[in-house]
């Protein structure tokens, strides 16, 4: 039983943390301020309450000040949630999610894409060991990768 307290005292501050980090969970929102600001989109397709990966991708990269730099600065961070939970959610949130899988074939969480500031697709990636600093240099590759495909 402790250990159950446990997980969900982890998972509840995880969840919160991503509403605490500017991430948006509006797509279409999140389109429009990264277009407007010529910033990459990041989105992290996640089972935030369940998810073993996504909690430890959260935890050990999205939570960490390295990598909260490095979004501010360059990209424009979107949740796509898919908890056990979903008291928290709106219908349209719910909704635009399941729209969201299906348009980028997620089939695992978690997944992330990384998108241009016109939301053309630029790189798919998960959790990567490493911590932070080594998340932030993979995307920064994924996104000269996609440059330079262009």
């Amino acid at each position: 039983m402790k250990k159950w307290l446990t997980v969900v005292a982890a998972v509840a501050v995880s969840v919160g943390a991503f509403a605490s980090a500017g991430w948006e969970t509006d797509f279409e929102k999140a389109k429009a301020t990264a277009k407007e600001q010529n910033k990459h989109i990041l989105i992290d397709f996640s089972g935030s309450d369940w998810c073993g990966w996504c909690i430890k991708l959260d935890k050990e990269v999205f939570q960490q000040q390295a990598f909260k730099d490095y979004a501010k600065e360059s990209l424009v961070l979107v949740l796509a949630d898919y908890p056990r939970d979903k008291s928290k959610q709106s219908a349209d949130v719910i909704k635009q999610n399941e729209k969201l899988a299906k348009e980028f074939g997620v089939r695992g969480f978690p997944t992330v894409f990384v998108l241009g500031p016109d939301g053309s697709i630029v790189g798919k990636t998960g959790y990567q060991q490493g911590g932070p600093d080594a998340y932030v240099t993979h995307i920064k590759k994924l996104i000269a990768d996609g440059k330079a495909k262009k």
